[in-house]
């Protein structure tokens, strides 16, 4: 069995997990010092950098860039291989990520009935990107990470994802971190899980891995369906919030 002690902070995070199922209106989390610093320093270091292999992702309600794994079927759900075009340690993760290990603990930290990986990529904001303010609303019993790669971050500076509760009211936001320097935002997927990327100004590059744990059942299939499902939920949400 792989060795996948010294990789996540355990003890920073359940110290954190009464507070994520207190929340309102919707269960969220944030994780200060989530990757044990050596690890962390390592996938840092060897964050790849925006290049062709990337999509650069344009729509009138987001700008941003996204690295996939190689390893997706057809229904844009994450495989159990490697993707060579990273390194060991990234690979590292998302096979720790995808561990039972790792999922129990969430399902301890948080209470929702997660079973497997679902999504694993880079998420990547430049100078003018941005995210509305939107919900999934796919299904209740997924988790959504966001893991920051992005040192010296200035405080007030946009690039984190908020939480808010209002997707038509640009004051409502109640959660919005400026230490995006090995930190993890997580919240639970449902009906008012409202969040978005304030529109960044400054010639900066916010690093991100994303990452989602939802319930699946070889009988019935994901939770939330699968990811051709999910992307027209999501186009549907787009074109309301429109």
């Amino acid at each position: 069995m792989e060795d996948f002690s010294n990789l996540v902070n355990w003890e920073k995070v359940f110290d954190q997990s009464e507070k994520f199922k207190k929340q309102e209106p919707f269960n969220f989390g944030y994780v200060e010092n989530f990757l044990e610093k050596e690890f962390y320093e390592k996938l840092y270091e060897n964050y790849p950098k925006i290049d062709d292999s990337w999509l650069e992702s344009f729509h009138i309600n987001k700008y941003m860039f996204v690295k996939t794994w190689s390893d997706v079927d057809e229904k844009g759900i994450i495989g159990e291989g490697d993707d060579p075009s990273f390194n060991e340690d990234w690979n590292k993760l998302k096979r720790y990520v995808q561990s039972e290990e790792f999922i129990e603990n969430f399902r301890k930290f948080s209470g929702v009935p997660v079973t497997k990986l679902k999504e694993f990529k880079l998420i990547a904001y430049k100078k003018g990107g941005f995210q509305m303010p939107h919900i999934h609303h796919e299904g209740g019993n997924t988790l959504i990470f966001t893991v920051f790669f992005a040192k010296n971050w200035e405080k007030g500076d946009p690039g984190a994802t908020y939480m808010c509760t209002d997707v038509d009211d640009d004051e409502s936001i109640i959660f919005e971190p400026y230490n995006l320097d090995n930190t993890m935002e997580v919240f639970q997927d449902g009906p008012k899980a409202a969040h978005g990327v304030r529109y960044i100004t400054k010639d900066v590059v916010r690093q991100g891995l994303l990452f989602t744990l939802e319930q699946y059942s070889s009988e019935t299939g994901w939770s939330a369906g699968d990811q051709s499902t999910t992307k027209k939920k999501r186009e549907t949400t787009a074109i309301e919030i429109e």
